[in-house]
């Protein structure tokens, strides 16, 4: 019989895995031999705090990002068949949601693999729970285009939608960039769009801030540079 595939949330920053995962995840981490991770290094790390029952200089990790291709994905799936069971990884919160992994999944279900998400904390929800904004109809978009006109169009875009439907968009954008899609989003948008800011969820640093356009218009932008932020709005 294959392995079990377990998907593996991580926190979703510099705090020790007790703190934010549950008892029996971690239980189900630590007789696993097998990973799939998206950096070895991070990961390596991440499975010394939580604890492993074989040393892990005996662990065999496999790394997918980016850059994995996709008929390498396959090779991925040997121990499965092999019947162990694998631990897949994220760089952080769950994996598979706005992750590489997703592919992986993918190819798991296709060959009736068994796929098993384990509890954990997920940036995108928790955002949505503190946001006030619309939770029973919603939307995650992923990342916004880089390139400004090509941004502007499709907040546009999302915020019609959103009226359309009262649906929360929800997005994200890389920690460098944040101020960037901010400014973005305050040109971008009507005044009365709601926006949510949440930044540093879980952690010490956490801030999520509901406020409409007009009166973020008003205020001292939030400090979001270089800090992991999820964006929500609803028109």
């Amino acid at each position: 019989m294959a392995g079990t595939l377990y998907l593996i949330p991580v926190p979703l920053g510099p705090t020790a895995p007790q703190e934010s995962l549950p008892a029996n995840v971690l239980a189900s981490i630590r007789p696993l031999t097998y990973f799939v991770v998206e950096q070895a290094k991070t990961a390596r790390a991440f499975l010394k705090a939580a604890g492993t029952d074989l040393p892990l200089q005996e662990l065999q990790l496999q790394e997918l990002n980016e850059h994995t291709k996709a008929n390498e994905l396959d090779r991925l799936l040997e121990p499965l068949r092999a019947g162990h069971d694998v631990g897949l990884l994220s760089e952080a919160g769950c994996p598979a949601v706005a992750d590489p992994g997703a592919n992986l999944v993918a190819l798991a279900q296709k060959e009736g693999i068994r796929v098993v998400p384990l509890i954990g904390p997920s940036s995108l929800l928790l955002a949505l729970m503190a946001s006030g904004l619309n939770g029973q109809r919603f939307a995650f978009q992923g990342y916004l285009p880089a390139k400004e006109v090509e941004r502007t169009k499709m907040l546009r875009d999302l915020e019609n939608e959103s009226k359309k439907r009262q649906q929360t968009q929800i997005f994200i954008e890389t920690p460098y960039r944040n101020r960037a899609m901010f400014d973005a989003i305050l040109h971008a948008c009507q005044p009365a769009t709601r926006l949510t800011v949440a930044t540093d969820l879980t952690l010490p640093g956490e801030s999520v801030l509901t406020r409409t356009i007009q009166v973020w218009k008003k205020q001292t932008p939030p400090e979001i540079e270089r800090r992991p932020t999820v964006f929500l709005l609803l028109a």
